[in-house]
């Protein structure tokens, strides 16, 4: 399927699974796939998602923002209290053992967009896509074979975004209506392209 892509669609793919590698995702999300729409060389898609308040950086910062601050919470503290394990003496043993700084979050090391985070796994091989990526990958080609025309490009890879957005790439959108206008322009350029 992928031979169907443009060079800018694939770069976009490209870019979705860097972000994913960035934010340090076990997975490819659609979320993924949308800040790699927003780095694609693709100028018009670009600027659509731009103009409707999308940009790349508030797309990584919302998704960095929505992760827990605490690995481990007052919930999670309660259920593992519930089968014999006290977090708080967990704590207090790693600190003895390691320092008492041991817990502090790193400062962020800049490296081009690159961010540092505490907390997830670090893939450096390939990352899968999720089910809902792969399904808007899917409907990317749909949307192409739908519209007539003879390869996917960044546009139709965008569409398929819209089309299996989960609840996260949903708000990103800005919900139905932002969703409604991003697809609305998004059919206009593809067919001035066409």
């Amino acid at each position: 399927m992928f031979e169907r892509f443009s060079k800018a669609a694939r770069y976009a793919i490209v870019a979705a699974q860097e972000e994913a590698r960035e934010l340090r995702s076990p997975q490819i999300d659609v979320e993924h796939l949308l800040l790699g729409v927003l780095s694609s060389r693709d100028d018009g898609i670009r600027k659509i998602l731009t103009d409707n308040g999308i940009t790349a950086e508030e797309v990584r910062d919302r998704l960095i923002v929505g992760e827990a601050d605490e690995p481990l919470g007052a919930d999670d503290a309660a259920a593992l209290k519930s089968i014999g394990i006290d977090l708080d003496a967990v704590r207090d043993s790693v600190q003895s053992t390691f320092g008492e700084d041991v817990f502090e979050e790193p400062t962020p090391v800049e490296k081009g967009r690159s961010r540092f985070r505490l907390g997830g796994t670090m893939n450096f091989g390939h990352i899968p896509f999720s089910k809902d990526a792969k399904k808007a990958l899917e409907l990317s080609l749909r949307e192409a074979i739908s519209r007539g025309d003879n390869g996917i490009r960044t546009g139709h890879v965008l569409l398929g975004i819209l089309r299996a957005a989960n609840p996260t790439t949903r708000e990103l959108l800005g919900g139905t209506e932002g969703m409604d206008r991003v697809r609305t322009a998004t059919h206009e350029i593809l067919d001035r392209a066409a």
